[in-house]
């Protein structure tokens, strides 16, 4: 169960870091944006830069001992870098 708990953590965290920077960082709002850079053919570089809150969530859950939890964001990580490959 914490597993999957730290697998939507991980894609939670990736969205709400995508969400950042497309609204502080580019003129768009949020669908608007994804849609542009995915037709730029940025998506996956805007994976990556979403992902860095996932660093943050891994590194509080190793702090506070849920060990499975962080092995979820780990797992999201992978499961988002091998549909980026796809994508």
């Amino acid at each position: 169960m914490d597993l999957l708990i730290g697998l939507l953590i991980g894609f939670l965290a990736a969205i709400a870091g995508c969400f950042i920077f497309i609204t502080f960082f580019t003129p768009y709002d949020f669908l608007n944006g994804f849609y542009i850079l995915k037709s730029q053919g940025s998506l996956g570089k805007l994976i990556t830069l979403g992902s860095i809150l996932d660093l943050v969530a891994f590194a509080v859950l190793l702090k506070l001992n849920k060990e499975l939890m962080a092995r979820g964001i780990i797992l999201a990580v992978i499961i988002m870098t091998i549909l980026t490959l796809f994508v």
